[in-house]
């Protein structure tokens, strides 16, 4: 008969490692310009692949909070209607992360998006957390 410490060591061995330098998730800093009364998103391509995200997700979830309508250029950059600061879109884009990208369990990125009847559900792949998301 098994006893608690065979239990444990076996579980231990089934456990995947969680690769993580335990390093802060770094998003690029937001490089802005005004062009009248648009903001030009330059980097927004860098920011989505930081994020790992579909830029529609991504695009739309700013407009929500910015208040604002927007679209991707042919370039990649996210042309924002009217005038926000790096420091906004900045505030937009790490509140965007620590609802759609961060593990709310181990606080890792190593996550992905899934639709389960209606809900969209973060997974996390690195230790196998699921939760609820607002949209």
């Amino acid at each position: 008969m098994e006893g608690y410490d065979d239990h444990l060591d076996r579980a231990l061995e089934r456990t995947p490692e969680i690769e993580g330098s335990g390093d802060r998730f770094d998003v690029p800093d937001p490089d802005v310009r005004q062009e009248g009364n648009v903001t030009v998103y330059e980097n927004f391509q860098a920011t989505l692949d930081r994020l790992g995200r579909d830029g529609d997700h991504v695009l739309k979830f700013l407009q929500d909070e910015l208040g604002t309508s927007a679209h991707i250029d042919e370039s990649g950059r996210a042309r924002l209607t009217g005038e926000f600061g790096e420091s906004r879109i900045a505030d937009a884009i790490d509140e965007y992360a620590e609802e759609f990208v961060l593990c709310p369990e181990c606080g890792l990125p190593d996550t992905k998006l899934e639709r389960e009847q209606g809900a969209v559900l973060l997974r996390c792949e690195a230790c196998g957390a699921r939760s609820a998301t607002s949209q």
